[in-house]
């Protein structure tokens, strides 16, 4: 299990990022990192992406519909992956894709027109043709944990759509800690 492999447990204290491309500059920068053109740092093990609720994902309660908490919990591994780039070009260059396979979804609290959500990615485990992301959606007004899921995905050949295991160049970039 990766997050047995991370050294805590699942939901424990993440480990700081690390960096992702040539090793930063040892010399002090004149400006902050977030204006430089230096590579970007990104978290192999959490991602976090910000949405506003918008009045069209709303059901007739005023909540947020349940589908669109599956189209956060997708579009934050996408874009934790694109961001490692390990996202659809490599995907392709490898001859297969993700595709979801399951989510187990638990509603704590419903989200509502105004609300603000930080959605967070964990991936959890990776193997064989599995990988499993637990996804964290929280109010960003005040953190409240609103839902939170379990996903498995599963990797396929472009080819044929069948499983197959995950490329070991994913393998190996997620058991480095």
């Amino acid at each position: 299990m990766l997050a047995q492999a991370r050294g805590h447990a699942i939901g424990g204290t993440p480990r700081p990022a690390r960096r992702i491309g040539p090793a930063a500059p040892t010399s002090v920068a004149r400006y902050p990192s977030v204006v430089t053109d230096g590579p970007e740092i990104v978290d192999p093990w959490r991602h976090t992406v910000r949405f506003a609720v918008r009045q069209y994902e709303l059901d007739q309660f005023g909540h947020v519909n349940n589908a669109v908490y599956l189209n956060w919990a997708e579009q934050v591994a996408i874009e934790h992956v694109e961001a490692l780039g390990y996202g659809r070009d490599w995907a392709v260059s490898h001859g297969g894709a993700w595709v979801v396979r399951e989510h187990h979804v638990t509603y704590h609290r419903p989200v509502t027109y105004g609300d603000v959500v930080l959605v967070t990615t964990l991936p959890q485990q990776l193997g064989g043709v599995r990988g499993t992301r637990r996804t964290e959606i929280r109010r960003e007004a005040d953190g409240a944990l609103m839902t939170d899921a379990l996903t498995e995905w599963i990797w396929v050949r472009a080819s044929d759509g069948r499983p197959a295991r995950v490329p070991a160049e994913l393998l190996e970039r997620f058991s480095q800690r």
